[in-house]
């Protein structure tokens, strides 16, 4: 019973059980799929299978089933992994409402892309692209069209790289922060308090990792000062002279009032799409508080540009004077080296930073966000809007949630749209007008349970068959991005030759604890004893 193969077979039955139990609570009900691949510490692809389905009290769940194996991963070969998955628990793509994935061509080609291969067995298996994917490549758009922001990013990615290169120079970097934090003490800047002046990282920023860029630039204006005593002692104390010189350059380029400019612009409009980032990642997040919130985001960053330059430039002012920066006289005219034909004749110093870098950043993050977030147009999102319960129903509108049932015909047939518009006209006088339970929902998984709880869903179950089906429709993929970050701990450097079989077992009660918590000990020991017939009882 202490050999590595029982113990296996025993993580091998505890996935099991705990698979069953997600299964049961699906209860053969609808579901939405999400996928994403990544590549595990041995170099093989993995893809994760998660389902977003409404449980039988109305609450919302993401729940991972599986992460397989993929040698090939083109469209087909991916849809035919999920099938037969699927297949094992008795599921079909018939039963998909709603498909989220990344913006790669094998996911979202619209000809042979899997949302359309899956799209081809259930019609009503409506696709998302992953709203914090979308998020994190408008910034990269931003910051590939803004010369002065994609500047930035390399030179605090290299500037980092350089300081992250050697344990020696982390040290340096630690004593440094340590002895500035020391000095605000005690000179009254700072206050004492458990919890306060932790140790900041280096976060270096990545194209494909969320949130990064933010932490990465707040980080650097944090700890500058540290950052730049650590470049000063590798020009002088380096034995190699690129690394002086390299040195040397950076501390040229990052003591200018351009890049303290930059920096502390990109910092105030990452901030805001930030909040939005974490809003996105809750896993309860329904899709049209997801397009409100973008909508937040796009007049918080609007109030930026029109209201916010004074402040801005009086913050960047502040950091200079603090770090011994030129900051230049904004009336005078500015020169650069680069020829534009475009350039006026007698441009200021800040008409330059509040026209060609301050407004046209932002103008372009709002456009890349208006682009990008373009679903809020259909009417699949409009009906499902008009679902919304918040400020008591007040954006109910009859005609375009029957337009939205419209969306998915094989629940709704022509009879069962007589059945549901009656419903609605019921629906909507019974819970508005009368029962006052209704009266303080914030969104549509709150009318959910509260249907349920209030047995409403039995009354109108086509009603609530359509508050489901626009829950089903899933925001972004942070449960599976959860379970890559959960697949590092279970396969790391000392773990990387586990088979497949005994990797998804770890990795699936792990991620899913708390189902795995409410399974017994006797209902994994029956499982274990059935796999194969055994000389001993457990």
């Amino acid at each position: 019973m202490t050999s590595p193969m029982i113990q296996k077979e025993i993580v091998t039955a505890c996935k099991i059980e705990t698979i069953k139990a997600i299964i049961e609570e699906l209860n053969g009900d609808y579901f939405a799929l999400l996928v994403d691949e990544s590549f595990d510490v041995s170099r093989k692809e993995q893809m994760a299978i998660v389902l977003r389905y409404v449980d039988r009290m109305g609450f919302v769940m993401e729940r991972l089933i599986d992460i397989i194996h993929v040698q090939d991963t083109c469209a087909s070969s991916l849809k035919e992994a999920i099938v037969n998955l699927l297949a094992q628990h008795s599921l079909s793509l018939s039963y998909v409402r709603g498909q989220c994935y990344d913006g790669a061509s094998n996911m979202q080609g619209r000809i042979n892309g899997l949302k359309m291969l899956i799209k081809q067995e259930s019609r009503s298996a409506h696709s998302v692209h992953c709203f914090a994917h979308q998020l994190q490549l408008s910034l990269v758009a931003v910051s590939k069209r803004c010369v002065e922001v994609g500047e930035l990013v390399l030179l605090v990615s290299s500037i980092l790289n350089m300081l992250g290169a050697s344990f020696k120079r982390m040290d340096e970097y630690r004593e440094s922060q340590k002895k500035r934090v020391q000095e605000a003490l005690d000179m009254g800047e700072l206050e004492t308090g458990r919890g306060l002046h932790q140790e900041f990282g280096l976060t270096r920023a990545c194209d494909t990792r969320w949130g990064s860029h933010y932490k990465s630039f707040s980080n650097f204006i944090l700890m500058f000062g540290s950052i730049v005593d650590v470049l000063n002692d590798i020009v002088v104390d380096s034995h190699c002279p690129d690394e002086s010189a390299k040195a040397m350059g950076f501390l040229r380029a990052c003591q200018t009032f351009d890049v303290a400019f930059t920096l502390h612009l990109m910092r105030d409009i990452l901030a805001i799409t930030d909040e939005l980032n974490k809003c996105l990642q809750k896993k309860e997040q329904d899709i049209v508080n997801a397009m409100l919130l973008v909508q937040v985001a796009k007049k918080r960053l609007q109030k930026l540009r029109e209201e916010e330059w004074g402040s801005l430039i009086d913050k960047v002012s502040k950091f200079c004077i603090k770090y011994q920066i030129l900051i230049p006289k904004l009336d005078e005219p500015y020169f650069t080296s680069l020829r534009s034909r475009r350039k006026l004749a007698g441009c200021t110093i800040s008409h330059h930073y509040y026209v060609e870098v301050f407004c046209k950043v932002i103008d372009w993050q709002i456009q890349e966000l208006s682009y990008r977030f373009d679903e809020v147009t259909t009417d699949l999102l409009h009906g499902i809007a008009c679902l919304n319960p918040i400020d008591s129903f007040s954006s109910f509108d009859l005609r375009k949630i029957m337009r939205m049932a419209e969306h998915y015909p094989d629940d709704f047939d022509e009879f069962s749209m007589g059945v549901l518009e009656n419903q609605l006209a019921s629906y909507i006088i019974d819970v508005r007008d009368l029962d006052e339970r209704f009266s303080d929902l914030k969104g549509l998984c709150d009318l959910s349970k509260r249907l349920v709880q209030t047995k409403k869903h039995s009354n109108y179950p086509l009603v609530f068959l359509l508050v489901k089906l626009a829950l089903l429709l899933p925001v972004a993929t942070a449960s599976v991005e959860r379970t890559f970050s959960a697949m590092k701990f279970i396969k790391n450097d000392l773990r990387s030759r586990m088979n497949e079989s005994y990797f998804s077992g770890c990795l699936v009660p792990y991620v899913e604890k708390d189902v795995f918590n409410r399974i017994s000990n006797d209902v994994i020991i029956k499982t274990f004893q059935g796999m194969k017939r055994r000389r001993v009882q457990l």
